[in-house]
């Protein structure tokens, strides 16, 4: 029996990567069944280019292709006192799941974290996301916490 074990690279998302990053951010977009639009998509990469933005990305690579995504931030916990990093979206290659690609972009976060002397990497998933959740489940603890989104709104 032959065995091929493929290693998964991180890294931090380069130019270079904004065609490749392009197609797996509209599949992340597609999966969630969000609108598919160019400004949003123009935006983001906006922000993945800008250093001194708070959103960051990191792409995980096999064999030289990028098969995923992941984009984070840090953010102020006022209950504890501290400092987490926030996972806001995770995406691998439909064709490669099962891989290790989600499994080593949250590693590459949650060493980042240990680095940076932060507190947690947090993230949400949908509710019936239940393939991510079984590797969630082995990474992570599931909080509790129940999410709400409240729409901006003018006054009362």
């Amino acid at each position: 029996m032959l065995v091929v074990v493929t290693e998964v690279t991180v890294r931090s998302i380069e130019p270079r990567d904004k065609g490749r990053w392009r197609e797996l951010f509209q599949a992340y977009r597609d999966f969630y069944q969000l609108d598919q639009s160019d400004e949003i998509i123009t935006r983001v990469w906006g922000w993945l280019s800008d250093s001194d933005h708070e959103v960051q990305g990191l792409v995980a690579e096999i064999d030289g292709v990028i098969r995923g995504i992941a984009h984070y931030r840090r953010f102020s916990r006022p209950s504890t006192g501290s400092v987490g990093i926030w996972l806001d979206d995770l995406y691998s290659d439909k064709q490669i799941r099962g891989r290790g690609v989600g499994r080593a972009l949250i590693s590459q976060l949650t060493q980042l974290a240990a680095a940076e002397g932060k507190s947690v990497v947090r993230w949400i998933t949908a509710a019936d996301n239940t393939d991510a959740q079984v590797l969630y489940d082995r990474l992570a603890k599931r909080t509790d916490w129940i999410t709400y989104d409240a729409s901006p709104s003018h006054g009362s």
